[in-house]
């Protein structure tokens, strides 16, 4: 990379002071990986948020990750589980990519070493949802037993704090979504094109519904270690299962399933308009790049 290829990467590149001595050839080998990992992260989330709207229509309720992937029967319902799953444990492993490697130019400041432990920690996240997936296939145990095991844990002191802790830091992880929806940080990673440009507001509506899933989630699972209930740490369909019990919770339910349904969109934008620092053009404008400019 020329001075001048990083002084134009210095203006569109949050983490430029990173990207010097860096040849973008060098890692355009993790850029399949990357956008099969957020294509399929926005399949669940199309799948679910789908699922779940389909059933409300009939009369039914909202569906959990599993049971909405489940429900999907028939070939096409087969190959879809397993590109979620296939998209998920490449989600995974470009997550972990992206921490060893720092594609994204965080540095190792203790802000940057926070930001790339929360890399690898979201990719343990989601190839769990991708077991779920091969579950859902048949080629796995229900869960049960996995049940039985967390709530046992959760009958001893250090299980209630360590469930307790984790739904808080769950919840954190919501705030952390209506932050990015509020601040458009996200901006920084994604290239200026006119849907991104002009369609933003989808995009922070799905970042915030979100925010706001994880945070249920995240409340359901700390309430569930203060009280040594294991029944109400879960997913999606627990979240929908308590929105669902509060007023108007059938107007909220299926809310929150359409904002699922930007976070989807969310996903897929970035699986094809994602900017990896390391393995960028030099030539292509960011989001954040491009507002700057129009501002100036």
């Amino acid at each position: 990379m020329t001075k001048t290829d990083r002084n134009a990467a210095a203006s569109r590149f949050k983490h430029a002071k990173n990207l010097d001595d860096v040849d973008p050839q060098d890692f355009a080998w993790a850029v399949p990986i990357m956008r099969a990992g957020y294509a399929g992260r926005s399949l669940v989330y199309l799948v679910v948020a789908g699922v779940s709207l389909w059933s409300i229509f009939k009369g039914g309720e909202a569906e959990g990750t599993k049971s909405a992937m489940q429900s999907l029967d028939g070939p096409v319902g087969v190959i879809t589980i397993i590109a979620i799953a296939v998209g998920l444990f490449a989600y995974a492993v470009w997550r972990l990519i992206d921490s060893f490697w720092d594609l994204e130019a965080y540095g190792t400041s203790a802000k940057g070493i926070i930001a790339r432990i929360g890399m690898v920690v979201t990719g343990v996240v989601h190839a769990a949802i991708g077991v779920i997936a091969i579950t859902a296939l048949g080629y796995a145990s229900s869960g049960s037993q996995g049940q039985k095991l967390l709530s046992d844990f959760m009958q001893s002191t250090l299980g209630s704090w360590v469930v307790t802790i984790a739904g808080l830091l769950t919840v954190a992880t919501g705030i952390y979504y209506f932050y990015k929806a509020i601040s458009q940080n996200y901006r920084d990673h994604l290239q200026a094109n006119h849907f991104t440009m002009h369609w933003n507001f989808l995009l922070r509506a799905g970042l915030a519904a979100q925010g706001a899933a994880v945070m249920i989630i995240g409340g359901l699972i700390a309430y569930s270690g203060l009280s040594s209930n294991s029944s109400g740490a879960g997913g999606l369909g627990t979240a929908f299962d308590w929105l669902k019990d509060q007023a108007f919770g059938n107007i909220l339910v299926i809310l929150l399933c359409i904002g699922l349904l930007g976070f989807a969109l969310f996903c897929m934008v970035n699986a094809f308009y994602r900017i990896i620092p390391k393995a960028a053009d030099p030539s292509v404008e960011s989001m954040a790049y491009k507002v700057r400019q129009l501002a100036s």
